[in-house]
C-alpha cells in the first residue's frame, strides 16, 4: 500500500470511531434496519482497519449472516445491498464536515472501493441464500404433493396431482417403497386422476415407478385412464404391458380387494359401493 493510501486508510479509520454513534445511526435510517444490527458490523470493520490487516474474514462472515437472515426474512435484493452500500453514505456526511478535506477526501474514495466490493459479497451471499431456500421449498412442495395413502390392509394409494417430472418420480417412488417396507402392503394404486395429460415421458416414470414397486413384491395398479388418457396413448403406441389399468380408483380398489382374497359386492363404476368380506 502506498504512502498516501495508508494515510488515507488512517483517516478513515480515525473518522469512523470519531463518529461512530453518529455514523451507525444514519447508516440504520438509511439500511432500514436497527442500529444493533449494525453495530456488530461496524465494530468488526474498525477492528480491521485499526490493525492494519487486509483480512475482512469477519467482516464478510457478519455481512453473509446479514445477507441469509434477510434473505429468509423475504426482503428483496436491492434492500439487502443498499444494507451494505449505505455505510458509504453515512460515511461521507462525515467526511463533509472534515476540516482535513483532502485526505478524507482520498480516504472515502478507498472505503468505497472497499464497501463495494462488500456489497457485491453481500447481494452474492444473499442470490445463493434465496437459492436454496426455494430449493428447500420445492423438495417440501413435492412432499407434500406425494401422499402415500394407507387405503385398507394390504392395499396403499399414490395419488398424483400435476405434472410428473424426472425429480417428482424420485420423491414417489423412494416415498412408495419406503411405505410398502413399513405396512407390508401387496398393492398399490396409483392414481392419475389429477395428471392433466400423459405423454411418453410421463408414461416412462409410471413404469419407472411400477417396476420398482415390483422389485418390492407389490403389484401395482394405474387408475384414473380417462378417455382423453386412452387416448393419447394408444396415438403414442405407448405400452403398458400386463400392468392392471382401471378408469377410476373405484374400480383400482375393487381390484386390489379381490387380488387379496376379499369378496367385493356392490355396483360397478365411479360410485361403487364396496362391502369387502375375506373369502
Amino acid at each position: 500500500m502506498s504512502v498516501h493510501a495508508d494515510v488515507a486508510r488512517r483517516r478513515v479509520e480515525e473518522l469512523l470511531r470519531a463518529h461512530e454513534e453518529q455514523a451507525v445511526r444514519r447508516w440504520a435510517e438509511i439500511a432500514k434496519a436497527s442500529p444493533e444490527e449494525l453495530g456488530e458490523i461496524y465494530q468488526a470493520l474498525l477492528s480491521v482497519l485499526d490493525e492494519g490487516r487486509d483480512d475482512f474474514a469477519d467482516v464478510r462472515g457478519l455481512l453473509a449472516d446479514l445477507s441469509r437472515s434477510r434473505a429468509r426474512a423475504g426482503y428483496a435484493p436491492a434492500d439487502t445491498a443498499r444494507a451494505v452500500f449505505g455505510l458509504k453514505e453515512a460515511l461521507y456526511e462525515v467526511v463533509e464536515a472534515d476540516t482535513d478535506g483532502v485526505e478524507a477526501a482520498r480516504g472515502f474514495i478507498w472505503f468505497s472501493r472497499l464497501i463495494d466490493d462488500l456489497g457485491l459479497f453481500t447481494f452474492e451471499t444473499y442470490a445463493d441464500a434465496r437459492e436454496k431456500i426455494i430449493l428447500d421449498q420445492a423438495e417440501q412442495l413435492l412432499e407434500l404433493s406425494t401422499p402415500v395413502v394407507k387405503l385398507w390392509e394390504n392395499i396403499v394409494a399414490v395419488p398424483l396431482v400435476g405434472t410428473l417430472d424426472s425429480a417428482r418420480t424420485q420423491v414417489v417412488m423412494e416415498k412408495l417403497l419406503q411405505t410398502l417396507v413399513d405396512t407390508g402392503a401387496e398393492h398399490a394404486v396409483i392414481d392419475i386422476t389429477g395428471v392433466p395429460a400423459v405423454d411418453t415421458q410421463v408414461a416412462q416414470h409410471l413404469l419407472k415407478t411400477v417396476v420398482a414397486a415390483r422389485l418390492m413384491g407389490a403389484e401395482c395398479i394405474i387408475s384414473g385412464i380417462r378417455p382423453q388418457i386412452a387416448h393419447t396413448i394408444v396415438t403414442l403406441g405407448i405400452e403398458f404391458g400386463d400392468i392392471v389399468t382401471k378408469a377410476s380408483l373405484a374400480d383400482a380398489l375393487a381390484h386390489a380387494f379381490r387380488r387379496s382374497g376379499f369378496q367385493v359386492s356392490g355396483g360397478g363404476g365411479a360410485h361403487v359401493a364396496i362391502r369387502a368380506e375375506r373369502v
